[in-house]
């Protein structure tokens, strides 16, 4: 055998055994690119926890102060400060009424309490002179009671006279209308030059500060209500609010068998206007679900996912569906199982994925090559 027939030879034998050694060197810096990728990535596990059962149901806000403010004397509408949407502080005033009659019955009862606290000096001055003389036996006894009558008198005149002014104070201060606390106004029910007269709307309001959200509640819930008092209020913002105060009505709807409830909100709640849907939830009990953190839901267009990181530390984005929030975490209705693992930073996981199927490609055309 010739020297050229024996190295073709070898090289038949070792030309197999250099294709196995050099996929399994592919596979292996696959392997290790995997490894690689998911090294660093921070994990949680998917596990279930106790959280709270909760029947969930749509209410309306509404405001616990609305007020139509109406005149309380008459009067023509002179000004109107104030128009729909405006905001008014308590005690602004709101509209006046021509008050120039009032002012003359102001006028006219200063000047009956005027007369009648000189009456009453005047009877005091005789009431002292005839008590004198009577002292000195020198007038009747019916003439001392004469003065006395007289000085009674004139004291209720002073305080019938006192009390005219106030009332004639009061209603001039009327002719001021004034918004009973802050608040939007609403509607506006007056022009300018109409008469006014007492009981006549002027304007209604709302006061933004306190609300309250009505729910309509199946009956069946209604135990739950009473017992554990739970209920939650989603926000527009995403946060969840629990309310200050509840009230049951304590009679159902011949219509619809439902009871209505009504949860105080706490003052000065934001994002909130009367007339707006609100979610609520209804707390009925205690289950367990299946949770990850909600740092690990990945939100692409309509598809909800997370980053799946197996125990040879592939990387897959499964699709999931979720349920409510809690306290950080989420609920996982479908799309994983107890103890698999998830990856907290999803942008992190996601360059990790495509370094993965980067060096899978690779290793697949390095076979290819070989």
């Amino acid at each position: 055998m010739t020297s050229t027939h024996r190295l073709r030879l070898r090289l038949a034998i070792l030309a197999p055994l250099l294709l196995s050694l050099s996929a399994f060197s592919n596979a292996a810096d696959a392997n290790s690119s995997q490894d690689d990728a998911s090294a660093n990535l921070a994990t949680a596990e998917a596990s279930y926890r106790v959280v709270p059962e909760e029947y969930r149901l749509d209410g309306v806000v509404e405001a616990i102060n609305r007020t139509t403010v109406s005149a309380q004397t008459s009067g023509q509408v002179e000004e109107i400060l104030y128009d729909v949407d405006d905001f008014v502080e308590k005690g602004e005033v709101i509209a006046r009424l021509r008050d120039t009659e009032h002012r003359a019955r102001l006028a006219q009862a200063a000047a009956d309490l005027r007369s009648a606290s000189a009456q009453l000096e005047q009877s005091r001055d005789e009431y002292a002179r005839i008590e004198g003389l009577y002292q000195q036996k020198n007038v009747s006894e019916s003439a001392m009671d004469q003065a006395e009558a007289d000085l009674e008198s004139a004291k209720a005149r002073l305080e019938s006279a006192q009390a005219n002014l106030e009332q004639a104070q009061e209603q001039l201060d009327y002719t001021q209308i004034r918004a009973p606390y802050s608040g939007i106004v609403i509607r506006r029910h007056v022009e300018l030059g109409e008469v006014a007269s007492p009981g006549s709307p002027v304007m209604s309001g709302i006061s933004l500060e306190e609300l309250r959200v009505i729910i309509d509640v199946p009956q069946s819930a209604i135990p739950a209500v009473r017992e554990r008092g739970e209920i939650k209020i989603h926000l527009p913002n995403g946060e969840v609010t629990a309310p200050s105060r509840i009230t049951v009505f304590p009679f159902a709807d011949l219509g619809s068998n439902t009871f209505k409830v009504r949860a105080d909100l706490e003052t000065n709640t934001e994002g909130l206007f009367p007339g707006m849907f609100v979610k609520t939830a209804i707390v009925t009990g205690d289950k367990e679900e299946l949770t990850i953190p909600s740092a690990a839901v990945v939100y692409r267009s309509e598809v909800t996912g997370a980053y799946v990181v197996s125990d040879d530390g592939r990387i897959h984005l499964r699709k999931i569906r979720i349920g409510t929030s809690l306290d950080g975490e989420i609920v996982v209705l479908s799309g994983l199982s107890p103890g698999e693992q998830v990856a907290l930073d999803p942008i992190a996981a996601g360059v990790a994925l495509k370094r993965q199927a980067d060096a899978n490609r690779q290793g697949r055309q390095d076979r290819q090559d070989g």
